[in-house]
């Protein structure tokens, strides 16, 4: 049977999205940002997809530690680092990497007496403003973590950008400035380039790059989607029509009545909505497939349905195939229509939604 909201998952298109950031990135290693159960599209299924991947970024411990339990031998940063020394004492167990970007993960180390060693990266903001030590830290954080017996050597540094989306921003070029110039000198690989990076900034391509949004076929930049760069969209949400009925000119549609026909037509309910992750806040006129064919949705998305005008001569019928976005609709239209970004409605499909592989 198939499911009322559910999404297609084309694994191979990850793959093939990792072959393009080696493109863009020929001489970098690559760090696969698979954080919040990989942006959606689920964080086991995407590693698989991704055994390419020199190494894997979470954002917490706990990601990690179900990475290495899941049987994934690449190295493993935990973005977020850790807090306290039990989740220090998780890092060592399972040999993640941490990354350092607080006075008090400094004074863990020092206060830690367990045995082995762990991979770290020393942060350093450089204008995000978020986490990391500002460029006049840097040097004393370095020397405190190169006399830490724990610390395998040479320390690893890295800094992320805030802007780098916006290319004709020039807050990009001093963050790179502002990191080239503070750890000259030091030992250790690098990391600057997100996915905006990556595509925007050539001077970003270090040792390392941590491609997020682009590896599920998505684009960072405005004005652009994924297959304008190239990139294969993981991830296609899908339905399918419960009714179609006609409706009259004047009348209105859905809660608030916010939407009135300007015509006699016909409007189809789409067994999907925000409970499914659909954007509350999509406008009418957001489109939709049915049947491959684009119609504008019309009134409020309600929790469990949306209204699609089909048109006076449409041929739709109950059953009939949707597409929320995917596959001939790129996710990046659907965030615009909804006045936010694809990273939010790929991260946001609730549990009901059932997922289904395509390899």
């Amino acid at each position: 049977m198939i499911p009322a909201a559910y999404a297609v998952l084309d694994v191979a298109a990850a793959a093939h999205n990792l072959a393009q950031v080696r493109r863009f990135a020929p001489n970098a290693k690559i760090m696969a940002v698979i954080k919040a159960n990989g942006y959606g599209h689920g964080m086991l299924r995407i590693a698989t997809a991704l055994q390419a991947a020199d190494a894997f970024a979470v954002a917490r411990v706990d990601e990690g530690v179900r990475l290495r339990k899941a049987g994934f031998l690449q190295r493993i940063a935990v973005l977020e680092g850790f807090t306290c020394a039990e989740e220090l004492d998780d890092m060592l167990q399972h040999q993640l990497d941490a990354v350092v970007h607080d006075p008090s993960q400094l004074d863990i180390f020092a206060a830690h007496t367990a045995q082995g060693q762990i991979a770290v990266w020393l942060k350093q903001d450089t204008g995000m403003n978020r986490l990391g030590f500002k460029a006049d830290a840097i040097a004393d954080a370095y020397q405190r973590l190169a006399a830490c017996p724990m610390i395998r050597q040479p320390i690893n540094l890295m800094t992320h950008f805030a802007n780098a989306d916006e290319p004709s921003d020039a807050m990009t070029a001093r963050q790179i400035a502002c990191f080239q110039a503070t750890v000259a000198g030091l030992a250790g690989e690098r990391s600057m380039a997100n996915s905006a990076g990556i595509l925007a900034w050539p001077a970003a391509l270090t040792d390392w790059v941590r491609p997020g949004v682009m590896l599920y076929g998505i684009s960072p930049l405005p004005d652009s989607t994924g297959e304008s760069l190239g990139l294969k969209p993981v991830m296609s949400l899908r339905s399918r029509l419960i009714a179609v009925k006609t409706v009259a000119a004047g009348e209105t549609v859905g809660y608030g009545a916010s939407w009135q026909c300007p015509a006699d037509t016909r409007l189809g309910v789409v067994a999907i909505g925000y409970g499914d992750g659909y954007p509350r806040y999509a406008k009418a006129g957001t489109p939709v497939l049915v049947n491959g064919e684009r119609v504008p949705l019309v009134g409020r998305v309600s929790m469990d349905m949306v209204t699609v005008d089909l048109g006076a001569d449409t041929t739709a019928k109950p059953g009939d195939a949707v597409t929320l976005w995917g596959d001939g609709l790129p996710v990046e239209e659907i965030a615009q229509w909804a006045q936010t970004i694809p990273y939010t409605l790929v991260c946001g499909i609730t549990p009901r939604v059932q997922i289904r592989e395509e390899r």
